[in-house]
């Protein structure tokens, strides 16, 4: 007769830390994956079934169940948007369902991290799907373009080309990330952003405050002809 041996006890994320007290090499890592957050808290704004992370720890191992890894951003589906009333303070797999974020990204800094091969691997053990890798001002150094994909295949991470490119299409969120220019905390340049299947990118807070105040200047204009419209014609519009 077998004997199998017990799973040992995991801790529970309020037993875990919520952060390594690691700092970041510089705002781009923060800011990039809480814009992606921030657009897309407004394309899927009517779902509850999505959680976004921004440098959180993802802890995964059962034989090791206190090591982390923290991706820049992450992105799961098919579980609670809002787990508990204070939110997340980590992203525990075993109270997750076992579900593994379908989407990390990645930013390079200065200090190289590891993104093209430990790291890399470390996802492809955690069973991620997509791997983003943004490397605007280091690519060179790397050896690397400055936007990368890599896609799981048959248990092995592949690269997929973006040289001819703008954005890269995954089936699975009915979304396309790519790099383009804009404005986000009044700041223009290149950004991660989300794309649609014609490839149209979805528009940061910043610009769609912009585009509000612009929509509010037009409806105020048309008005303010209107009005004068009806004076010209002897009609006080008070009156109306």
């Amino acid at each position: 007769m077998e004997l199998s041996m017990p799973l040992p006890l995991l801790p529970t994320a309020a037993e875990l830390p919520d952060s390594d007290d690691t700092p970041v090499d510089n705002e781009l890592q923060n800011l990039v994956p809480n814009l992606l957050l921030a657009i897309l808290s407004v394309v899927w704004s009517d779902r509850q079934d999505w959680f976004f992370g921004v440098d959180m720890g993802i802890y995964y191992l059962p034989t090791a169940p206190r090591k982390p890894v923290i991706p820049d951003g992450f992105l799961s589906l098919g579980v609670e948007r809002r787990q508990r009333p204070s939110g997340r303070p980590s992203y525990v797999l075993w109270e997750e369902n076992w579900t593994p974020p379908i989407l990390v990204v990645e930013i390079v800094s200065q200090t190289y991290g590891g993104e093209y091969d430990i790291k890399l691997n470390k996802y492809l053990d955690l069973g991620v799907l997509y791997y983003v890798v943004y490397n605007p001002d280091y690519w060179q150094r790397d050896g690397h373009f400055v936007f990368e994909v890599y896609h799981r295949v048959n248990d092995e991470f592949v690269l997929q080309s973006q040289e001819t490119q703008e954005c890269f299409w995954m089936p699975e969120l009915q979304l396309a990330i790519g790099v383009a220019p804009g404005v986000y905390k009044g700041w223009e340049r290149d950004w991660l952003f989300w794309f649609d299947q014609a490839g149209h990118r979805f528009p940061s807070p910043d610009e769609r405050a912009a585009q509000a105040e612009q929509r509010a200047a037009q409806a105020e204009q048309t008005l303010q002809e209107l009005q004068n419209k009806l004076k010209q014609r002897g009609i006080d519009p008070e009156s109306l």
